[in-house]
């Protein structure tokens, strides 16, 4: 008897604290989770996911590449369908990957791994398309009423061109693949970050360099604040920081606690109080400016029929001050709102 109480009793405490233990580790994994706040709508944009998004910086417009729909651009206000443009969707190896849309909603530009096109958003025609034999294209950017495009190449140049008059600049300041560019909305400054661990912010019109801005690994996002007020630059491993872009100087890093945050997508706030980004996590998250402190943060929403369960968020946008628009590799564009 005394035999089967002290089995009994063992058995008692260890059950108790097995529960202990997995108790703490939900603890632990719940205190890693963002917030589980629902997005206030959702549409889906794209039935078995998207290969590529971009929204416009007033959250009105997207564009969204997906296989079966090509590529097309949606009336987020209306969540109308807007139009379809097929053109380089025709293959497998001929995806759009890379997508933006002007400032002023006057254009769209769109890219496959070697051409582009530019689009015009108020009659849908095309107004160009353009080759790029000597590498990859990695990333795009378009100015105003589609004057201006930028290219980011694998070989490492990033090129400008005015579509006006064919005049090309070849930034040639890098020394290894590009991985992100951005642009003024009236195509006059831009910014380039690449594997050689440096962001470059740089005139256009004679591609003389403005600010450098050196990381500890390589440079896999940047952006500018539309305003002109922001840059925002960060790097693979766990440095992301946002720049004054009229000094140059440093004027907040994000704080986190991960070993490491990748950054798929950027925006700043109309306000310029808060930094909006999207990760290859599902993350959503919320920054202030001023401190680098996040704010709130939520995840996407993935395909139900994909294990585990998985999104990219592909590009974010601020509605207004309080509300935020996402749209991700689910194929899913979703309303979140800041202040709850």
């Amino acid at each position: 008897m005394r035999q089967e109480k002290s089995i009994n009793i063992l058995l008692n405490c260890n059950l108790t604290i097995r529960t202990l233990k997995l108790l703490f580790l939900l603890t632990l994994l719940t205190a890693c989770q963002p917030s589980g706040q629902a997005p206030e709508q959702r549409w889906q944009h794209a039935v078995e996911g998207a290969y590529a998004a971009n929204i416009s910086n007033d959250g009105k417009y997207s564009v969204v590449s997906s296989i079966h729909h090509g590529v097309s651009l949606w009336d987020l206000e209306k969540n109308a369908l807007k139009y379809s443009w097929s053109q380089q969707q025709n293959s497998a190896d001929n995806l759009v990957l890379v997508a933006d849309i002007a400032d002023n909603n006057s254009h769209a530009l769109i890219a496959n791994r070697n051409d582009f096109s530019l689009w015009n958003i108020t009659n849908g025609n095309s107004e160009g398309f353009w080759a790029i034999s000597e590498s990859n294209i990695r990333d795009i950017a378009v100015a105003n009423d589609g004057r201006y495009v930028l290219v980011g190449q694998s070989n490492g140049k990033v090129v400008h061109i005015n579509t006006n008059n064919g005049r090309r600049l070849e930034f040639l300041g890098h020394q290894e693949k590009i991985n992100a560019v951005d642009m003024m909305p009236n195509g006059r400054v831009a910014i380039s970050g690449s594997n050689d661990f440096v962001a470059y912010v740089w005139d256009t019109e004679s591609g003389q360099v403005i600010y450098r801005f050196n990381h500890p690994s390589r440079v896999t996002m940047v952006a500018l604040d539309p305003k002109g007020r922001y840059a925002f630059t960060a790097d693979s491993k766990k440095s992301a920081n946002i720049w004054d872009l009229k000094t140059g100087k440093l004027i907040t890093k994000l704080n986190y606690t991960n070993r490491q945050e990748v950054f798929s997508a950027v925006q700043f706030s109309p306000d310029g109080t808060k930094l909006l980004t999207g990760a290859p996590s599902r993350k959503v998250s919320v920054w202030a400016i001023s401190t680098g402190d996040r704010i709130t943060s939520w995840r996407v929403t993935p395909r139900e029929d994909i294990r585990p369960a998985g999104a990219v968020v592909y590009s974010v946008a601020f509605r207004d001050n309080s509300q935020v628009i996402t749209e991700s590799s689910s194929g899913y564009a979703e309303l979140w709102q800041v202040n709850k």
